[in-house]
């Protein structure tokens, strides 16, 4: 085998949460090859490790099974959310989704977790990841700075409430802009949100 690079391949964000069908975890195991090493993650996600001459096609098959495919490495991993156990709309399934196809994937000085959680039950755990998404009723609530790694673990504090569907998107796409431009080095996110501080950041949340 040639060079190889890794994907991370995701189940799509839906009631019940990342749920594989038996059809799609055989599809993987053929598509990408009986010999290929598969990785579960702690973000719901699959890495697998591909020649990099087929990743597009591998790609492109994935998706065609409803499977969604996105970098491994220092990327925002796709959004870890919960089971929407109050149902699609009331969890806000569509603005799950939404925010998913807007920060899944993008480059950044480490990798980033973000998490979603459709009320304040907050299964998801969205106060341990770097960003936190909660919706409260009709409006939703960011929080930053969750570090769950270590002796020393930390929830994620308050940024922003009330903020309305429309301004869900835009307003974590720039915090995490605000992230990839101003980060020293591989500056973990935590320890990112405690040097600018909650202040500056709310400027940017707007």
């Amino acid at each position: 085998m040639g060079e190889t690079t890794k994907i991370a391949i995701s189940a799509g964000i839906q009631v019940g949460g990342s749920l594989f069908t038996p059809e799609q975890l055989a599809k993987i195991g053929s598509v990408v090859g009986m010999d290929a090493k598969i990785e579960m993650t702690p973000f719901k996600q699959l890495y697998a490790e591909v020649p990099i001459e087929r990743r597009d096609a591998i790609k492109e098959e994935l998706e065609h099974y409803g499977l969604e495919v996105y970098p491994a490495g220092f990327v925002t991993k796709s959004l870890i959310a919960c089971n929407f156990c109050k149902g699609a709309e009331e969890a806000g399934l569509d603005a799950a989704r939404t925010l998913n196809k807007t920060i899944a994937g993008i480059e950044t000085p480490t990798p980033l977790k973000i998490g979603y959680a459709g009320c304040a039950l907050g299964t998801s755990e969205p106060l341990l990841k770097d960003i936190g998404v909660i919706k409260m009723r009709d409006t939703f609530d960011i929080y930053v700075g969750g570090e769950p790694k270590g002796l020393k673990t930390s929830f994620a504090k308050l940024l922003v409430s009330g903020l309305t569907e429309d301004r869900l998107g835009p307003v974590v796409t720039a915090i995490i802009d605000f992230y990839k431009a101003h980060a020293k080095g591989k500056e973990k996110f935590s320890k990112f949100v405690d040097r600018v501080s909650l202040e500056q950041l709310r400027q940017i949340a707007g």
